[in-house]
């Protein structure tokens, strides 16, 4: 599992954009990843599933979300 905590680089007027992706191309086909972020990530979820992926996204509090990305088998 990988896990990407946007938060941190939201907060610093980042875009973690670029560090997703990069986590997404080293997935192995069985691994999951995890994405922390500020509020649920609904582009990403529509983006990573055109491209093949699953995914669960929960609240987690205060207003953040953990979204657990799966490749489809």
């Amino acid at each position: 599992m990988t896990t990407v905590d946007a938060r941190p680089i939201i907060a610093a007027g980042g875009e973690p954009f670029e560090k997703i992706m990069a986590a997404v191309s080293e997935l192995a086909d069985s691994d999951e990843l995890v994405v922390l972020a500020p509020f649920e990530p609904v582009p990403l979820e529509g983006l990573l599933s055109s491209q093949g992926f699953v995914y669960e996204a929960v609240p987690i509090g205060g207003g953040d979300w953990q979204v657990t990305f799966t490749r489809q088998p």
